[in-house]
Formats: structure tokens, C-alpha cells, sequence
């Protein structure tokens, strides 16, 4: 049988295969490369975190001593703002004389079911007492009653956790430390963060100027945000403490918001200013169990990310430091241990003070003033 005139010629079904092949091929080839660079930007990010196997070994030596282990499924971690000259992109901001100080300490509880976050601020003047911690030259100091802050410069991070466990009988599941620069560039990674003043604000000593009203801060001037003490607003720790929670809740709105989370061009420089940012325990030193806890926080509702201080007033014996307010500190810390709603309303106390417990209330469940991470962004 001829071909009619028209008819296409038998070799085109080869040709055909001969192109499915090499479009198979094609697409394996870039299968692969995009796997290879998956599997590559995975363990930079991998290893760009640093693990703190001191802390570790400390609070294992101590472990006798530390408190029991909370509700099942619920997670305490230990948020610590390093103030450490030492390290690139930190020198600016003061010399370094060999010591540092946790700037900022906050202990984040996560309910076991995921529906709620408390962030405590621990005031940095806020007189305690002090375990018998390990010197970074290998002797160990005796119990003493001291500020707050001190903790982290004389025995680092564990002496900072013992003293926090023996404060509010909380055992601490994780803890992560974070300098200057990492700040810095955690904030940028997000392309600034807004926030709301009712004041416009003029630091020579922070090298700070904004207008009042809606900005959007950069790493920079967030940093200087969240430090300023003696010049910005009446120079008390306190009102730092309120902007560092204002800030934060700022920060969780951005975070959690779709053109981060989604976004895989922006969400990349996020995850790589983090783990380049902190230090952690061995339990949370992998890109996934840091994904693991950002993803169960996922699930948190803003309004319940909650932020408030440790109930305190004025030292008894030196208006610049700190002491408990009792019993209110105590129900604070017995419902965080047993993983019990804490109520957080908008007020202050009646010295000015925001954060603490409210006016004595005779309710089973206290509540406490403080702020949610709704209150950061701008209405």
C-alpha cells in the first residue's frame, strides 16, 4: 500500500520519542539541581547555628537540684539578650572589657495544646539569689544574693537558667542567645518592622531619631529602640521593658504574616539571619527542630502571643533595683508550671509600672497587666 500524497512520513514517531527523552532527561537535570540546592541551602542554614555543649554539661552536673519537668507537651525556653561587645558588627556599641551581661531576659512559656504564649520579662536590676555557678576560668562561686543581670556575666548561660529554675521553681526545656548584630539582622531579614509612638524620639545616646506616629524601624534603629534606658522616656528599665514587648509583638505580626511565611525569596534571608543569630542547647540545635517549634507556633493566635514582667516594685534598700511583688510573682510562676491560662489586660500598677499584677483581685485566677502581640502593630 503507497502513502497518499500528504501523508506524513514514518520516521516522525521516532523523532517524537527521540524529543519525550530528552525532555525527561531535561527535567531529571533540573529535578536534581533543584534537590542539590535544596539539600546544600539546608545544611548552611544547618550549620550556622552554634550549640552550647557547656550549658549542657553544667545543668546536667546540677540536674539532681533542678525542678521537675512541667505539663507533658508544654515548653519553657529561655530567651537571653547577650550585650557583648565582642564578636563582628558589635564593637560599636561600646568597648569590651572581657564581661557580658543578658541585656534582656525573657521566659517564654508555649501551652502543651498550642493555644497560648506568655513571654515574662525577668528585670535585669531584680534582686536574687544567685546558686554557686561555674566561672568561665573553671572556679565556682559562692551562693550570694545579687542583680539579676550578673548572673550571665559571672557563670553564662546555665548560672542565667539555675538562677531562673531556683526563682520560679519552672524548669527550662530550651534556652537561645542572641547578640547585637544578630538582632540586627533578624530585622532586616524582614525588611523592618512598624511599630506605633505616641512621642517622637530624639537619642543622642541610642542615635535615635523618629517622628511620632506609624515607622517602620530597621535593624539599626530598632536596636536602639529596644536598648535606650537612660535617655529615652523617664530612664527606667521598666519603660525599656515595655518597648522590647512592644516591639516583639511587632515582630511575631511580621513574621507570621503571608509575605514572610510564604514567601520563599524573603522567608530564606529569615531563616539564615536566625541561625546565624543564636546560640542554643543540643535540643534545639538542627534546622528542624527549630522548624518544629516554629511550626507548632504557628498555630498560636496572635492575640494569645501575650507579653508581661514578673510582678516587682522598688528594691527595699535601693530604689534602682528590684524585688518580687508576693504573693502575685508566685501565682504567676504556679500557673505557667502548670500550664495554666494567664490573663493579660492592658494596665499598669499603681507606681506606673507596667507588667505587673493589678490590683489585688479576689478572683481564683489572678490577672495580670502586660500586652499581646495585637497591641504591637498599628491599628
Amino acid at each position: 500500500m503507497t502513502d497518499s500524497p500528504g501523508t506524513p512520513a514514518e520516521p516522525e514517531a521516532p523523532r517524537k520519542r527521540h524529543w519525550l527523552r530528552w525532555t525527561a532527561l531535561g527535567v531529571s537535570v533540573v529535578l536534581l539541581a533543584a534537590a542539590g540546592v535544596g539539600w546544600w541551602l539546608y545544611r548552611k542554614l544547618d550549620g550556622n547555628i552554634t550549640t552550647d555543649t557547656d550549658a549542657a554539661a553544667e545543668l546536667l552536673r546540677y540536674e539532681k537540684e533542678r525542678p521537675a519537668a512541667g505539663a507533658l507537651g508544654a515548653q519553657n525556653i529561655l530567651l537571653i539578650g547577650s550585650d557583648t561587645r565582642t564578636g563582628a558588627g558589635n564593637t560599636t556599641y561600646g568597648k569590651d572589657k572581657g564581661t557580658q551581661r543578658s541585656d534582656t531576659v525573657i521566659l517564654l512559656h508555649i501551652s502543651a495544646g498550642r493555644s497560648s504564649a506568655t513571654a515574662v520579662s525577668i528585670p535585669r536590676d531584680l534582686m536574687v539569689t544567685m546558686p554557686s555557678c561555674r566561672t568561665p576560668d573553671g572556679t565556682r562561686t559562692r551562693e550570694q544574693f545579687a542583680q539579676f543581670n550578673s548572673a550571665f556575666e559571672i557563670g553564662g548561660t546555665a548560672c542565667t537558667i539555675r538562677t531562673v529554675e531556683r526563682l520560679t521553681a519552672i524548669r527550662i526545656d530550651h534556652h537561645m542567645v542572641i547578640d547585637f548584630r544578630g538582632f540586627k539582622k533578624m530585622v532586616d531579614a524582614v525588611d523592618g518592622v512598624e511599630i506605633c509612638l505616641r512621642e517622637a524620639i530624639d537619642d543622642k545616646d541610642a542615635k535615635l531619631r523618629l517622628k511620632a506616629g506609624r515607622q517602620t524601624l530597621n535593624g539599626e534603629q530598632a536596636l536602639g529602640f529596644v536598648r535606650a534606658r537612660k535617655s529615652l522616656g523617664n530612664g527606667s528599665d521598666t519603660e525599656r521593658m515595655d518597648r522590647q514587648q512592644q516591639f516583639l509583638g511587632a515582630l511575631v505580626n511580621k513574621v507570621q504574616s503571608n509575605g514572610v511565611l510564604l514567601n520563599p525569596t524573603r522567608l530564606y534571608p529569615v531563616l539564615d539571619a536566625a541561625t546565624k543569630s543564636i546560640t542554643t542547647d543540643p535540643g534545639l540545635d538542627s534546622l528542624r527542630d527549630l522548624y518544629d517549634l516554629a511550626r507548632s507556633m504557628r498555630s498560636v493566635p496572635t492575640e494569645k502571643v501575650q507579653f508581661l514582667t514578673v510582678p516587682r516594685r522598688p528594691y527595699s534598700y535601693d530604689p534602682n533595683r528590684d524585688e518580687l511583688v508576693q504573693p502575685a510573682a508566685s501565682q504567676l510562676f504556679k500557673q505557667l508550671r502548670e500550664d495554666k491560662p494567664v490573663t493579660v489586660t492592658p494596665g499598669t500598677e499603681s507606681d506606673g509600672r507596667p507588667g505587673a499584677v493589678n490590683a489585688p483581685n479576689p478572683a481564683p485566677t489572678p490577672t495580670f497587666s502586660g500586652r499581646n502581640a495585637a497591641d504591637g502593630a498599628c491599628a
